[in-house]
């Protein structure tokens, strides 16, 4: 087992105090607890005295719920309840990422050009659903509020997305899709004009129009050609932006957070994102590690507690073939075995016959209706204390398996990554929804507190 104390602490408290730091970006695989943790960094953060915007992509809206709005756009919100330092502020806000794409439009094209590439087919598909629009507008939205210099920390809440670092990789791959050959082949003909273009369209590429039409439909294709005619004076500005805010995240002033979870898989993925981030040049300030499992009873170890559990289960305490907790009568016992008879014995030796054999029985409950006898309350034997004790001697044991495979885990990942500062949140026994669950995220994010036994 790794030592805990050559691991190096996440100090999220002065990350959030120091001025220089204008960005933090909350990155990790799906359902580790991005969103709760940009959150809470933001909640924290305000209350120390900082202004702060919370962007998420999150479309459970968990976020707005937690703040106490009653819906996140794409427009920042500021949220109510902060117990705050001085001017610390808190505004939160969804992106949508349509609306970030129109906006881009509508602020860098004459009123009648933008109208007629909001109205396009084309652009109306590629704004709503194209593969890599929802990070690239997401570094879009980014850039905006800090160009605006209106807050002095912005924290992200990465979009949710199958391969790690998506959003890095966006703004690169919709600037090749939209400064690639592709759409300069079919920018050319808009570009010459008049009959050179007329001739060129006709010429150079009736192979190539003829056959997407077969493929895509002529229509498609007409659109494609009047949306790129559209946005000619617009594609040198998506790759210059897209640059600019990629140098902005390898900035001083950006700071990464890996987010994961304990487990095999999630710890893993945070290793790809560190050495990822590690090759870009992007300033890693540490790992979160989300549902830490841990124990008050640390010092009694799983063996110790299934071993005691087993002593009890001997005596015939604990019936675990029936899987639960339940007498079950020694082998010596008269009760012993499906036969039972209560026929007794006399001193003669004689047996005497059970008076009840063969009678009726004058129970008033026989000549009860049906609905009565189903009301009459059930016999319910009562738990031991000895049964007590075996179920939760098994539930610890099973307790100190989980964190012994945690924090085997965790070894695995600082033994390849010991440079990584780490903070470790203790699992929450419910969900957050509201300000006073992120200020407890906020707490444990900030102290690193895994429970006892975790490290």
């Amino acid at each position: 087992m790794a030592d805990a104390d050559a691991v190096p602490a996440l100090d999220t408290d002065a990350l959030l105090d120091d001025p220089d730091i204008r960005i933090i970006v909350c990155c990790g695989s799906g359902g580790v607890g991005k969103t709760t943790t940009a959150a809470a960094l933001g909640v924290r953060a305000a209350e120390r005295g900082r202004k702060v915007v919370v962007l998420t992509i999150d479309p459970a809206r968990r976020l707005a719920q937690s703040m106490g709005i009653e819906t996140l756009d794409n427009v920042p919100r500021r949220v109510e309840g902060i117990e705050t330092r001085g001017s610390g502020e808190l505004h939160a806000m969804m992106l949508d990422m349509k609306r970030t794409f129109d906006e881009i439009v509508e602020a860098h094209a004459d009123g009648e050009r933008a109208r007629a590439i909001l109205e396009n087919p084309f652009y109306q598909s590629l704004s709503a659903g194209f593969a890599g629009t929802q990070e690239y507008m997401a570094m879009e939205k980014l850039g905006q509020l800090r160009a605006r210099e209106e807050w002095d920390l912005i924290v992200v809440d990465t979009p949710p997305s199958r391969s790690a670092l998506d959003f890095l990789d966006a703004p690169k791959r919709l600037g090749s899709f939209l400064d690639g050959k592709f759409i300069k082949l079919l920018m050319a003909p808009a570009k010459m004009g008049g009959r050179a273009g007329m001739k060129f369209l006709n010429v150079g590429m009736s192979m190539m129009t003829g056959t997407l039409g077969k493929l895509l439909g002529g229509q498609f294709l007409r659109d494609v050609q009047t949306f790129v005619a559209a946005m000619d004076t617009m594609f040198g500005g998506f790759r210059t932006r897209a640059d600019a805010t990629y140098q902005l995240l390898q900035a001083p002033g950006t700071a990464f957070l890996v987010v994961a979870t304990p487990e095999r898989d999630a710890l893993r993925e945070a290793a790809y994102f560190v050495e990822r981030l590690a090759a870009e040049d992007m300033p890693l300030a540490g790992l979160v590690l989300n549902r830490v499992h841990g124990s008050e009873a640390a010092r009694l170890s799983a063996e110790s507690a299934l071993a005691a559990a087993e002593n009890l289960d001997a005596t015939g305490i604990v019936d675990q073939t029936a899987g639960k907790a339940g007498l079950r009568e020694p082998a010596d016992s008269p009760a012993a075995g499906t036969a039972q008879t209560t026929d007794t014995t006399d001193t003669a030796g004689a047996a005497t016959p059970d008076p009840s054999a063969g009678a009726t029985p004058a129970d008033p409950s026989e000549h009860a209706s049906e609905s009565e006898r189903e009301s009459e309350p059930t016999s319910v034997e009562p738990t031991s204390v000895e049964q007590l004790t075996a179920g939760l001697l098994h539930l610890h044991a099973e307790r100190m398996q989980v964190v012994a495979r945690e924090q085997h885990t965790r070894d695995r990942f600082t033994a390849l990554h010991p440079e990584v500062a780490v903070t470790a949140v203790a699992a929450l026994p419910g969900d957050v929804h509201d300000l006073a669950g992120l200020r407890a995220i906020g707490d444990r994010l900030a102290t690193g507190s895994a429970p006892a036994g975790a490290a």
